[in-house]
């Protein structure tokens, strides 16, 4: 397929699965053993625009390229797709415009039409967490919630190191909790006072500009570097933003009570301002028994969702 990147050299062993990551711009694929080693790698671009047999199309190329490189049959395929999928069927519940017609796709019948293989698949941001849980920052604590801040902001929670997902397969809307900060301001999801309204990476950046920030100054990073340099409007904004994002993860811990809150996202690297003004949110939110609960950086990156798409494979009950 036209765009799709060689899989790269690699020593391949026995036990392996293969596992992708969808997003809106790319797919990316990742053959990965029990132990968390990445032995080879692919990606193409996702055909976002062109629709559910587009897109399971470039899955199915992304998968026989990292077929080439296993020695012997992987176990099967793991998935992180956009979406609110069913980790029982595979089937995508529901999904937003990102992926023209993603809604209702059954990956594992059409994927598995096309390879031969079994899928397995979970929402993305369940995948991240996880791969943290299993590989990364979990290690060693059998309750952990992660809380993604982002463009958006999701999470997951894990049980036993099982994936709460709700009834509706839903669970991990964590943007989508009221917010004080966020009195009167639109969320992404059309309802207004929601978290993500004022704590996301976008919504950070358009407060800046609602207190009267120079207008040249064009996305989050540019607020947080300006923040860190003394800038009155650039702290405010990120400092507001941290401070709803640490109080909603503090009313979430009062909820689920997990062992350890992984922060993940692009925002987890907005500097040592951004990261003190989570935590005293999170203080001023959390009941006493749980003011020691610790938030702790994601460690993975971008392979998280890789790994813990492959350990649907190792995890289930």
């Amino acid at each position: 397929m036209a765009g799709t990147e060689p899989v790269q050299e690699q020593r391949a062993g026995a036990g392996e699965v293969l596992a992708l990551d969808l997003g809106g711009t790319k797919i990316a694929g990742a053959v990965v053993r029990e132990d968390g080693t990445i032995t080879a790698r692919s990606q193409a671009p996702t055909p976002a625009n062109e629709g559910s047999a587009a897109i399971i199309t470039a899955m199915a190329e992304v998968i026989q390229q990292l077929r080439s490189a296993c020695a012997s049959t992987p176990a099967g395929v793991g998935i992180g797709a956009a979406g609110v999928i069913d980790p029982a069927t595979a089937k995508v519940v529901s999904a937003t415009g990102t992926l023209a017609g993603w809604a209702g796709t059954d990956m594992k019948a059409e994927l598995g039409s096309i390879t031969g293989l079994e899928v397995r698949a979970v929402n993305d941001v369940h995948a991240h967490a996880l791969g943290e849980a299993r590989y990364g920052a979990g290690v060693g604590t059998s309750q952990v919630m992660l809380l993604a801040i982002g463009t958006g902001i999701g999470g997951a929670y894990l049980h036993d190191g099982q994936l709460v997902t709700g009834f509706h397969h839903v669970a991990g809307h964590m943007g989508h909790i009221d917010s004080s900060y966020a009195s009167g301001l639109e969320c992404s999801c059309g309802r207004t006072g929601h978290v993500e309204a004022i704590a996301a990476g976008p919504a950070i950046h358009r407060h800046y500009l609602r207190l009267g920030g120079d207008r040249q100054v064009h996305d989050t990073q540019a607020v947080a570097a300006l923040a860190e340099a003394g800038n009155p409007k650039a702290r405010k904004a990120l400092r507001t933003g941290a401070l709803a994002a640490g109080a909603a993860a503090g009313s979430l811990a009062n909820v689920l009570d997990p062992q350890k809150i992984i922060i993940a996202g692009g925002m987890a690297g907005a500097g040592d301002m951004w990261w003190e003004a989570l935590c005293e949110g999170f203080a001023s939110s959390t009941i006493d028994l749980l003011r020691a609960t610790e938030l702790e950086p994601a460690r993975l990156g971008t392979d998280a969702a890789l790994l813990g798409a492959a350990s649907l494979w190792w995890t289930q009950d």
